[in-house]
């Protein structure tokens, strides 16, 4: 089963780090306004470098 955050917003299960849609990842070229499931696979934590998949609803 697949959860989904009521927010958009998905919390690095290691660091802590809010994935915030509305701000987007500046730091990898990921524009404001990208929902969580449109990251492209390779995407990874920018504080921590965690995968994708280590990433829980907020």
């Amino acid at each position: 089963m697949v959860y989904r955050s009521a927010t958009g917003k998905y919390i690095c299960g290691l660091c802590g780090y809010v994935y915030d849609p509305e701000k987007g990842d500046p730091t990898q070229g990921i524009p404001p306004g990208t929902p969580f499931s449109e990251l492209p696979d390779d995407w990874h934590c920018p504080r921590c470098k965690r995968e994708k998949s280590n990433f829980n609803p907020a």
